[in-house]
């Protein structure tokens, strides 16, 4: 596996999937149809959860994959494992994507691998619970919004030089943003931002031909709730307060990030599709 820096931010909140119980459901529920061919993605956070299930959709559609993961190797080598059983091939690269160096070395090492950029994923995050706003202190405060916003302008600016026309940018924000979270201040804060980042970077890419998404997961079932501090009492309860009444699976967001990675969705730039088991929100 490919490493940008020994310097990587070791969360102690980070969790690996193969121990959660039950098991997020990563793989396909459908044949592929070649949407993707030959086209190369990178994607943040593809060591498990949605990351994982978007990894292995695009690569069950003809793919090649470049997995960028925080510090769980066990995982990263597993969604590997998946992708070459869809006969695709992908890279592991091992860093903090907050950290705009380590950005220019993710696409550094793409290019050297495959040559070219089709699909940037940003979907990589981090979130930490707290009760009362004075909780929030600045280092936690600032980690938060470096991981979850200010690596999408970082590593938008190092793959910039090599989007061509019908390349496609997709991020990860979520319903936090739109319906808000008491116990999710900061969290939630950047998703609203990296939803305004997404409107205004399509504004800003739209008449070069790249097309700019989003996607707003509701409650996914991933290492991110349960290893982001959330009490045991609520993980039980996780997801019962949608309509649909349970926590969605990986596998049922990722055809959202496949639909605005192809051709399918070629009229749709600046757009948020919502993948949140029936909540309404606005936008």
């Amino acid at each position: 596996m490919a490493k940008t820096d020994k310097m990587i931010h070791e969360d102690k909140l980070r969790g690996k999937e193969s121990k959660l119980h039950p098991k997020p459901e990563c793989e396909p529920r459908y044949s592929g149809s070649g949407r993707l061919k030959d086209k190369v993605a990178i994607i943040t956070g593809a060591d498990s959860g949605i990351g994982r299930a978007v990894a292995a959709l695009y690569a069950r559609e003809g793919a090649d994959i470049v997995i960028v993961y925080l510090m769980e190797d066990d995982d990263a080598l597993e969604t590997q494992k998946i992708v070459k059983a869809e006969g695709r091939q992908s890279i592991a690269i091992k860093a903090d994507v907050g950290v705009s160096k380590m950005c220019e070395q993710i696409v550094h090492d793409t290019m050297e691998k495959f040559g070219r950029i089709d699909i940037l994923v940003n979907n990589a995050g981090e979130q930490h619970p707290d009760k009362d706003i004075t909780d929030i202190t600045e280092e936690q405060l600032r980690r938060t919004f470096q991981t979850n916003i200010y690596s999408m302008f970082f590593l938008t600016q190092a793959a910039r030089p090599h989007l061509k026309s019908g390349s496609t940018i997709i991020n990860c924000t979520s319903v936090t943003m739109y319906k808000g979270s008491k116990e999710l201040l900061d969290y939630s804060s950047t998703k609203g931002a990296i939803t305004a980042f997404t409107r205004s970077l399509s504004e800003n890419l739209i008449g070069d031909g790249i097309r700019v998404n989003a996607v707003a997961p509701g409650p996914i079932w991933t290492p991110l709730n349960p290893c982001g501090g959330a009490s045991p009492e609520k993980l039980k309860h996780f997801g019962e307060d949608t309509p649909m009444g349970r926590p969605g699976q990986p596998n049922e967001v990722a055809p959202s990030f496949l639909f605005l990675a192809c051709e399918d969705s070629s009229y749709m730039s600046g757009q948020v599709l919502h993948p949140n088991g029936g909540i309404i929100v606005n936008g």
